[in-house]
């Protein structure tokens, strides 16, 4: 399936490439422990970041009109970012029509598992697969008179694909977690290795000590001999690459 980006514009200050997986800040966390959540880790790599290639500030005078955000940067920046909609809303031209395949969305997010003080990402969702604009990607301030910048290198919207009507198809359910036997058994049973791990590494015991975290999901395994029948513990997201003209 082709994911496909045309350029639209030649005067961009952001470039397309896949979601890495590690964040700055879950490095510095003490022995870098919020690497070992799996979920996270999947998430900050599930969809394609657009990048900025130069750093720009602003900031919001706290009044809704469109001339209350300033923008400070290049005279590029300036052209690509703006106030389009007033209320303290930032909008950074894409300048990229994409095409998904047919029947995908496009889900345009802020960068997973990464936060900005002062200021907050707007989702959106596109029919991609036969829209004919380009879109942008909004960001709301949330604290007035507050310079904020975007740095060189850091990514301002995060691209994921969805299947059209694929939530719909869902049928929710809630239920008693006794209605079903084998599942409430097996979570008994992680439950209570769970609690003996946290006691014994509460208590300095050696084997709990060296082992310093339980690794169960992130191999994909559960309790006894049980394995995940399908595992993922990370993506290879493919680049987008200048399609050739041969002619």
């Amino acid at each position: 399936m082709k994911f496909e980006a045309y350029v639209v514009s030649a005067q961009s200050i952001v470039t397309l490439a896949p979601a890495p997986a590690r964040r700055e800040w879950m490095e510095q966390t003490p022995q870098r422990f919020a690497n070992r959540c799996l979920p996270l880790m999947m998430a900050n790599q599930a969809g394609w970041f657009v990048t900025l290639t130069e750093a720009v500030e602003v900031s919001w005078s706290g009044d809704d009109g469109l001339g209350e955000i300033t923008v400070s940067g290049s005279e590029k920046a300036r052209e690509n970012v703006s106030s389009h909609f007033g209320c303290g809303i930032v909008t950074f031209k894409l300048p990229f029509l994409f095409r998904t395949p047919t029947g995908y969305n496009l889900l345009a997010r802020g960068p997973a598992n990464l936060f900005k003080d002062g200021i907050s990402p707007l989702e959106g969702m596109i029919e991609a697969d036969w829209a004919i604009s380009p879109f942008t990607m909004n960001w709301k301030i949330t604290r007035p008179n507050h310079r904020i910048r975007f740095e060189a290198g850091e990514p301002v919207c995060m691209l994921v694909p969805e299947r059209r009507h694929a939530l719909e198809k869902l049928e929710p359910t809630l239920q008693d977690l006794d209605e079903d036997p084998d599942l409430a058994a097996e979570y008994r049973e992680w439950r209570a290795g769970r609690d003996k791990f946290i006691g014994d590494l509460n208590a300095g015991e050696e084997e709990a000590v060296k082992a310093g975290w339980q690794r169960d999901y992130f191999l994909g395994r559960g309790p006894g001999q049980s394995v995940a029948q399908q595992h993922q513990t990370k993506m290879a997201l493919r680049a987008f690459r200048r399609k050739m003209n041969l002619k």
